[in-house]
This record gives structure tokens, sequence and C-alpha cells, in this order.
């Protein structure tokens, strides 16, 4: 029988993270990071499938799953998620771990590797080959962007039941199969009056006063140290060829890009066949 998930206290810096753990003193210590008003909970699936001998960390990001949100007026922005995975960490005691990040959880988890190459062992990212990026002109009008996204309130959106929110997600994703719907939204909603409403900060909503261009996040990716791997999903997301090979070759892949049958969230639609994929990178 599969060992249990335990309730492990974060603090961010004085914001409560909802984390889970297995096997405490398990090895290796892999930290999975989830997608953008995803949670933890998505990876429910894959995890059943990895050895009961590794200690495996699932948390929240900040405003998102079961996660605190920022006191109002508080903005969002990419490099708090820096921040949770730095106290996830500590809380855990870990020196160093394998990282496995899906989508926003995978840009995460390149960026921590570049700037703290000392505390991560490898990173597989599925379904993430970095932020949109673009030229450097995009940076006035996000500034731009940002301020004018202040002007409107948040709102969180209510649902008779969590049969409608899981398939409002798959309005936002086609792909999405109905039982990987039904699990985020089980697992990502809550009861509010007129009904339940998704658990994240529709403040994450809003667009970021800063980001990354192509040229920043190519300077990035290239100072990851750590082995490598990507699992994309055959009808996943994707992005122009040219700007992939770029990516693609700033990260120095340890093996060519592994396609899997399935679509953005290929570890939900095909966990068996993703966590052999992390046995056969992380065990060696």
């Amino acid at each position: 029988m599969p060992r249990p998930f335990e309730t492990l206290a974060v603090d961010a810096h004085g914001l409560a993270l909802h984390a889970r753990q297995r096997h405490a003193t398990g090895t290796p210590a892999v930290v999975f990071l989830h997608g953008w008003l995803d949670h933890g909970h998505g990876f429910d699936w894959l995890v059943e499938h990895l050895p009961d001998t590794w200690r495996l960390v699932m948390f929240d990001f900040r405003g998102m799953g079961r996660s605190a949100w920022l006191p109002r007026p508080g903005h969002y922005q990419l490099s708090d998620c820096l921040v949770d995975v730095e106290a996830v960490l500590r809380a855990a005691g870990l020196d160093a771990a394998h990282l496995v990040g899906h989508s926003l959880g995978g840009i995460i988890a390149t960026a921590y590797a570049a700037a703290r190459p000392s505390r991560v062992r490898s990173i597989s990212l599925i379904e993430s080959l970095g932020p949109m990026g673009g030229p450097p002109e995009n940076a006035l009008p996000r500034l731009r962007g940002f301020l004018d996204d202040l002007e409107r309130a948040p709102n969180r959106k209510r649902y008779p039941s969590v049969e409608a929110a899981a398939a409002r997600l798959r309005e936002n994703n086609p792909g999405l199969p109905e039982s990987a719907a039904l699990h985020l939204a089980r697992h990502g909603t809550e009861p509010l009056e007129g009904g339940i409403a998704f658990t994240f900060d529709p403040a994450h909503r809003r667009r970021f006063a800063q980001g990354f261009d192509d040229a920043q996040w190519l300077a990035v990716s290239s100072a990851v140290t750590c082995p490598v791997q990507l699992i994309l999903g055959d009808t996943g997301h994707r992005i122009d060829e040219e700007r992939a090979q770029a990516r693609l070759a700033a990260l120095r892949l340890a093996r060519p890009p592994l396609v899997i049958p399935g679509g953005h969230h290929v570890h939900m639609e095909q966990p068996e066949a993703v966590a052999r994929t992390l046995v056969n990178f992380i065990s060696p």
C-alpha cells in the first residue's frame, strides 16, 4: 500500500503555503511545481506510479490552490514563485532536490535552477519551454497593461456545481479530459455564497508588470547547469519553431524531448508513461 501524504507547514516570509509530502526520509527528493491557476493535486495520478521509496513534495503557489492569498492590494509577480520554491525547500529541510514542473511550474523550475544551481539536482519540464517572451519593446505595453488591470476589481465567478466548474476548465483548455477537469475542480474550488468558486486569487489574472523577453530568457536558460529533460504532449501547447530551437539549445537537454500522446496536461492523461520517464531520468 502506498505511503500516505502528510501536511508540510511552509512559511513563505509570512505567507502560509499549502504543501504535502510523502516519505519524509526517502530518497531521492522530488518537488513538484504546478501550472498557472492549477494546484499540487494535479500531480496526484502521476505520483501513484512513482517508487514508494522516493520523497515527494507537492505544494500550491501563493494565491493558488489552498495557499494563502496576498493581502489587498497585493500584486503577484513571477519572481514570487521563486520565493515559494525556496520556502518549500527550507521547510522540508532539503539542501537540494529534483524539480518537476508543469507549464508555469517548468518556467519557475528553470529560473530557480539558474539562480540556485547548488540546490537543484535535475529539472523535468512538462509542456514548458519558457514564457511567451517576445522582443524588448514589449516591456512598455506590459507596464501599461499592469496599470490598466489595477483599475478592474478582482471578480470570483460562482458556479452551481463542481461539474460546472470543471466544464469551465475545459472551455479554457478543450484538450483537457473530463476526468482530469473534475479532479482539478474538486480540489480547486470551495463553497461561496451563491454556489462554489475556484480557490485561486482572481488577482492572478492581472498582467505582470515585468517579464522576461526572449534574450533574457535565453540567458537564464543557459545558466542552468543540472540535467534537464522535456516532456511534451503530442497535441499540447507549442511555440514557433525558431524560438523553440533556440530555447532547446540554451537548455542543453540531457536527452531529446519525449513526446507522449496527450495535451497540455499530459501528466494527467498519461500518468504512468510520464512517471516512467521520471524514473528513468531521476533514478540513475
